[in-house]
């Protein structure tokens, strides 16, 4: 049986559970999924009180990156990107992984979206690390958008095989012709940057929000023409492989994430 539950702060608004729940009914799983507001600091005190019953915790805002000071065991993939999102309690001991790098690779194969030769990355926080690890390529060169200069050495050793250039925060009229544009901001924080998309873009828009949706840069760049993939696909993407991590079992990701995209319509 699976005892698990979404930590981060605030986390009233989370899908997790639903989409937890609504997975756990699909494969036939006894298990139980809840949330608790961790906020950014109390996440080592929160798991001192936790024993075996525990089976593990999905991890969101502000947790991934504090995760890798309480965690036991650090998978390496964690330690590339400095972040992870998923605590698995072994005997006792709790290990850290990572299942946003491939949500990201899964949400986009998903949506029949080519491997892409340019990705813009907007953001330069964990996810967008994250997403740095998730499309490095020695066939794709990536360019991030931002506006911490601190946070460049943490993005460029995520890829070992890309090229990472970076972008001042600003709008670019480049936007357009990117295979992918990766948003990993937080919600309105690219609105001013919709009101410039005047035109069809080549590529697709990937944005990590789920609510609200649309948001405003994936309204304008989908009635300008161009083809979008919402937060809900990551969430999904990344959620199938935890269940995995939880259970160690193999799942029907194709069938379990058709399921899942009608539970969770929004």
């Amino acid at each position: 049986m699976i005892n698990a539950a979404v930590l981060g702060s605030p986390i009233s608004h989370s899908l997790s559970p639903k989409l937890h729940a609504a997975a756990y009914k699909f494969l036939n799983i006894k298990g139980s999924y809840t949330s608790f507001d961790v906020p950014s600091g109390s996440l080592q005190d929160f798991l001192s009180n936790k024993d075996s019953e525990w089976t593990g915790f999905s991890l969101t805002m502000p947790l991934k990156e504090e995760a890798l000071s309480c965690a036991d065991i650090i998978d390496p993939l964690v330690q590339k990107i400095r972040s992870g999102n998923t605590l698995l309690n072994q005997d006792g001991k709790w290990s850290l992984f990572s299942t946003d790098v491939l949500g990201f690779k899964n949400a986009v194969s998903t949506n029949n979206v080519n491997a892409p030769s340019s990705v813009l990355i907007i953001g330069s926080g964990a996810t967008a690390r994250a997403a740095v690890a998730a499309f490095d390529s020695s066939n794709t060169t990536i360019y991030v958008l931002h506006r911490n200069s601190e946070r460049e050495n943490s993005i460029r050793q995520c890829a070992q095989s890309s090229s990472i250039t970076f972008l001042p925060w600003e709008f670019t009229a480049d936007i357009y012709n990117f295979d992918l544009v990766v948003n990993t901001t937080p919600k309105y924080a690219i609105d001013d940057f919709a009101q410039r998309l005047s035109r069809k873009p080549t590529g697709t828009y990937f944005d990590v929000i789920y609510d609200p949706w649309p948001t405003n840069f994936a309204y304008s760049w989908a009635h300008n023409g161009g083809n979008v993939i919402g937060g809900l696909d990551l969430l999904i993407a990344q959620g199938i492989e935890q269940i995995r991590i939880f259970t160690g079992a193999q799942l029907p990701t194709a069938e379990l994430t058709s399921y899942l995209k009608s539970e969770l319509k929004i």
